[in-house]
């Protein structure tokens, strides 16, 4: 199995995974349809990719989900189909819970969860339609565990592992394979990007972010295991092993984020 000619949809794709996932697909001989909100962002990762002919740009929001089918039309008229759908879109937060707007709560529900809901739900009939194609959801290790100044990010992840777990099992008999994938720390812009309680920007380079995996790294690991069609990926650092002591010893992993300094 390759990506050589399989056509692949990455959102998110203008900096950080996204970016990094489009340049290692790119060098795999994958023709490739790249989405964020940043339309010249899109066209220098374009330029920079091995066949910049292959790669086209779609620009998007994800948290204007009505708009999203409209997306996934215009996508599926480049090349007739989708393979491979890399849901890779979002945005985290740093914010205590008791100081996090309501509002603040609901754009990063909307872009996480419902944005990539919608996106999927709008790629699916034409993949159900072929009897094949592979949905990757970016997930994070906070899907999987939860710790302070990141409970809505933690729970936007962990409303994904509900849906795409579920969804995996109806379309088992479609054909159409869903990986979520649940990095640690990745050296990218995200903890920066991050929403303050206000809905503000963080600004802040997060400690696990700056000591963290980089991406073309991270990318370079990822993609094999996708290629093996994994139902759940973990790759990062130390920080992978909490999703394990969340599962054996959740009482100690407990005690042992209460005492470390979050960024």
């Amino acid at each position: 199995m390759s990506f050589q000619d399989k056509i692949v949809w990455i959102t998110g794709a203008s900096s950080g995974i996204g970016e990094a996932l489009t340049y290692e697909l790119s060098n795999r001989g994958a023709k490739l349809i790249l989405s964020s909100r940043r339309e010249e962002a899109l066209a220098e990762v374009k330029n920079n990719c091995k066949n910049p002919a292959d790669v086209h740009i779609i620009t998007l929001d994800l948290a204007e989900t009505d708009q999203l089918p409209a997306k996934a039309k215009e996508a599926l008229n480049i090349y007739g189909h989708i393979d491979y759908l890399f849901n890779n879109g979002g945005i985290s937060q740093r914010s205590e819970a008791v100081d996090t707007q309501l509002e603040v709560v609901r754009k990063v529900m909307e872009i996480n969860f419902f944005g990539t809901v919608a996106l999927t739900k709008a790629v699916l009939p034409s993949m159900i339609e072929r009897q094949a194609g592979h949905i990757v959801v970016t997930s994070s290790v906070m899907g999987k565990f939860g710790t302070k100044l990141r409970s809505t990010y933690a729970a936007s992840k962990h409303a994904l592992h509900g849906y795409f777990d579920s969804l995996r099992q109806e379309l088992y008999d479609d054909n159409i394979k869903i990986s979520l994938v649940c990095p640690g720390f990745i050296k990218t812009d995200i903890t920066k990007n991050a929403l303050e309680g206000d809905g503000s920007k963080h600004n802040k380079m997060g400690k696990g972010q700056k000591n963290g995996m980089p991406a073309d790294e991270f990318a370079e690991k990822l993609i094999p295991k996708i290629l093996k069609e994994k139902d759940e990926i973990y790759i990062g650092g130390r920080e992978v092993w909490a999703v394990y002591l969340k599962r054996l010893f959740p009482r100690l992993l407990n005690k042992m984020l209460r005492n470390t300094e979050v960024t």
